[in-house]
């Protein structure tokens, strides 16, 4: 487990109410005057007595070096370890203090970044974004598989999300036969390990694609002043989005059009889970370049920069790219962190706009034969 961070159970609607409200307030605190807080080790002694059988909770990541409230320890209930005590937070939980959000499924061990863990805080949001807005969370050897028959298109909502070591021949296995029980028209999976290098590059031997994503991180300090874009409805996006995909799509995809219509019509159910902001630049009433800012507690990433190739070379992305960074410091976010393809050149625009390597994730894919 990870020393020096406390850890909070709760529901994921409750944690999404606290991204509006910039604190978690649940009833003990009306009730008792205090938040109950755990220690990683200690956690699963309250999630057996508050929500035996859920799996389906996350746990907040608690920096306690960022609370402003006091923390007092005290013991816990009848029944617990002699001795035993537990940090009680007098006070609401600020979004702020909370380093990252993890998907609690027990039996397996959860994965605990350090506040200081820049790399393991950008792969607890991805994972637990996946993990809170899939329709379907199974089980799978090294992690999870989540679904969404409504999106059978979408690789990102029908994949595996493996966070533990396994072989490339466990991989392929569970890929397919999670597919072949689903019906996806594709095998997909995200390595997230120490060392999955190793097991990607045997996947692309065996004829699959391998993509290694650097992830980048940064402070979420404001940027200088200059041209900055606007929060717009997502809906003002989907023809920039529309014409983006059907750019880069092979233009052997079966079905383009309803390809196309599942990945435009996947993306409002971010906002259920996380705090979701999408900024646009317009020319003349258009918009002709986006970025969206997700914000999971101190953690916020910035996903889907955009900008309409005959609009390029006018500063938008970095109009985007600041508003994001303006938002995420006002949300008291202290890392901002984004995935770029580690052979294309955005990685480089990204460089030196103060984006950091940190390390990296692979996205594996294969046609179903």
């Amino acid at each position: 487990m990870t020393d020096g961070v406390l850890v909070h159970l709760t529901e994921p609607a409750a944690w999404r109410a606290a991204l509006d409200t910039g604190a978690l307030r649940p009833p003990s605190l009306a009730g008792q005057g205090f938040v109950h807080l755990s220690t990683p080790e200690q956690v699963h002694l309250p999630a057996g007595r508050l929500f035996p059988g859920r799996r389906d909770l996350v746990l907040l990541v608690v920096d306690p070096a960022r609370l402003t409230d006091p923390v007092r320890w005290a013991p816990g209930v009848p029944g617990d370890p002699p001795g035993m005590r537990f940090p009680h937070l007098h006070g609401p939980l600020p979004t702020g203090a909370v380093v990252a959000v993890v998907p609690y499924r027990p039996p397996a061990a959860p994965v605990l970044p350090r506040p200081d863990d820049a790399l393991g805080r950008a792969r607890a949001l991805s994972l637990s974004v996946r993990t809170r807005r899939a329709a379907e969370v199974r089980d799978v050897p090294g992690g999870v598989a989540v679904l969404d028959p409504r999106f059978p298109y979408s690789r990102d909502e029908n994949r595996l999300v493996l966070e533990h070591p396994v072989d490339a021949g466990t991989v392929a296995d569970s890929a397919a036969a999670v597919a072949a029980d689903a019906g996806w028209p594709h095998l997909a999976a995200t390595l997230t390990w120490p060392g999955a290098d190793d097991v990607a590059r045997e996947l692309a031997g065996r004829g699959w694609r391998a993509e290694e994503l650097l992830v980048m991180g940064r402070p979420a300090t404001p940027p200088p002043p200059g041209r900055r874009a606007e929060a717009v409805d997502q809906r003002e996006l989907h023809d920039l989005w529309e014409s983006s995909w059907r750019r880069d799509l092979p233009a052997s995809e079966a079905d383009l059009d309803e390809v196309v219509t599942q990945l435009v019509g996947r993306e409002h159910r971010n906002d259920r889970v996380v705090a979701v902001t999408d900024l646009a630049v317009r020319e003349e009433g258009r918009v002709v370049a986006a970025a969206q800012l997700r914000v999971d507690s101190a953690t916020a990433a910035v996903e889907s920069v955009l900008t309409d190739p005959a609009a390029r070379g006018r500063g938008y992305g970095d109009a985007v790219l600041a508003a994001v960074l303006d938002r995420a410091a006002a949300a008291r976010c202290d890392l901002v962190v984004l995935e770029a393809d580690a052979t294309d050149w955005p990685r480089h625009w990204y460089a030196r706009r103060g984006f950091v390597p940190v390390g990296s994730t692979w996205e594996v894919s294969a046609s179903r034969r």
